[in-house]
């Protein structure tokens, strides 16, 4: 195996451990047992434990970008797709979901999630300008952004359904689509 892809398929098998788990908490011996490499090869990739979640962290900030990106469709205006996308990425990916904004466990990791998240956030800000009333089309973005995501991180950990029994998602996310672009 090469350099990359043993730091690869350390990611991999992290990413994998964390979707059968659903615990950030993974371990780095089980994360290389899974790799098919020696326990104390992911220390030699990644300097901590911490270090490698963040690895594990930007490659789903990587597939959530993407599915969002090509929810917006080909024109790249279909702001309710792309939302819709949004929430139902947490709902499908609860534990990767989550751990993409776990800063509390990602700090000091060395990463920088940023390169990957400043531009989704350009992105959207781009297709509310587009899209929206034109007026601050980045606190538009933000706006629907923290909404989609409360309804994201409810949604994916079954507390609307608690909350408020039979109110339906995809109604709340038009609405927060609607609401925003005014």
């Amino acid at each position: 195996m090469t350099e990359r892809d043993t730091r690869t398929a350390l990611v991999h098998a992290g990413i994998d451990l964390l979707e059968e788990t659903g615990d950030p908490d993974i371990g780095l011996r089980e994360i290389a047992r899974r790799a098919g490499v020696s326990h104390g090869a992911p220390r030699r990739w990644f300097p901590t434990h911490r270090s490698l979640l963040a690895a594990i962290a930007e490659a789903g900030l990587q597939d959530l970008s993407e599915v969002v990106v090509t929810a917006a469709g080909r024109d790249g205006n279909d702001v309710l797709a792309a939302a819709v996308a949004y929430v139902d990425f947490a709902r499908r990916r609860p534990a990767m979901f989550a751990l993409i904004f776990r800063h509390d466990l990602l700090v000091g990791s060395g990463a920088e999630l940023r390169t990957v998240s400043r531009p989704l956030f350009g992105w959207l800000v781009e297709l509310v300008s587009r899209v929206g009333d034109g007026r601050e089309p980045e606190a538009s973005a933000a706006a629907l952004w923290t909404g989609l995501h409360g309804i994201a991180v409810l949604s994916s950990t079954g507390s609307l359904e608690l909350a408020a029994p039979g109110v339906d998602d995809s109604a709340l996310i038009e609405r927060v689509v609607r609401d925003s672009l005014r």
